[in-house]
């Protein structure tokens, strides 16, 4: 795990800030966590059925000097996500920075592919990004700022078998980004980042090395990135210095997808 430096100069300053980061317990969310905790920010631990694992992560976090607290949720559960962000509001503050990282993937081919996958997919990885958007939106239009960073994929762009339901939900994403900066920008600036394959916990369950070459043989890179090669795009879209991205979607991906 990367060490927490809430001193360093090497981040945009985010002091101030309340950053809500969903799914912040896996690879790429600890690493988005820590890049704003090294930005200053406050930030609040997302987690799922993680109690134990989300109160190391925050204790550790306020012994390096930074505001962190932990919440639970089920972002497909619209009751779940209003009591999530009501709860921020009073422990640490309404939230400036919606980081919609909270993902789930799993192999299936649409010939054989159940209906109960399929939503399963859908629900997570699009009607999270919606709720959870859903229910910040309100504070954020009352006080006319804010800022929603949502993780879509390479896969949104270019496909993959066995993936349909994730290509389409990563893909519905990057329209859902596009759509809502229209609505609510210039104040809320909404933008997505379409990372390639990434070396976290999250491949684990199928990632072998055929795969892993499979995955990165049409990289310029040739091979999978890092989530500390990830979170810092995340922090600067929602620093100030990010002002003119309205509605993009940042291709994080070693060349697997040129745009």
């Amino acid at each position: 795990m990367s060490q927490v430096s809430p001193t360093t100069t090497t981040y945009p300053s985010l002091r101030g800030r309340t950053v809500l980061v969903t799914g912040a317990l896996g690879g790429l969310g600890t690493a988005i966590v820590d890049v704003f905790a090294a930005c200053g920010a406050s930030v609040v631990v997302h987690h799922l059925g993680q109690r134990d694992e989300a109160d190391a992560r925050v204790a550790r976090l306020r012994d390096a000097g930074v505001t962190a607290y932990a919440v639970e949720a089920d972002v497909t559960d619209w009751d779940a996500v209003a009591a999530m962000v009501a709860e921020i509001g009073s422990a640490v503050g309404p939230v400036d920075v919606l980081v919609n990282n909270a993902g789930y993937m799993a192999p299936g081919r649409l010939a054989g592919l159940s209906l109960e996958a399929w939503r399963r997919t859908l629900a997570v990885d699009l009607d999270g990004v919606f709720l959870c958007c859903r229910h910040v939106l309100g504070s954020m239009l009352e006080r006319g700022s804010g800022v929603i960073v949502n993780v879509s994929s390479q896969l949104a762009f270019k496909g993959a078998y066995d993936y349909t339901a994730y290509c389409a939900a990563k893909a519905g994403v990057a329209g859902l980004t596009r759509a809502l900066a229209r609505e609510v920008g210039p104040a809320i600036r909404v933008n997505a980042i379409a990372p390639g394959p990434v070396d976290t916990p999250f491949i684990t369950p199928w990632a072998t090395e055929e795969w892993k070459r499979e995955r990165t043989g049409d990289l310029v890179i040739g091979r999978l990135a890092t989530p500390e090669e990830i979170a810092p795009t995340v922090a600067f879209l929602a620093s100030d210095e990010a002002a003119l991205y309205q509605g993009q979607v940042l291709h994080l991906n070693g060349g697997g997808v040129m745009a």
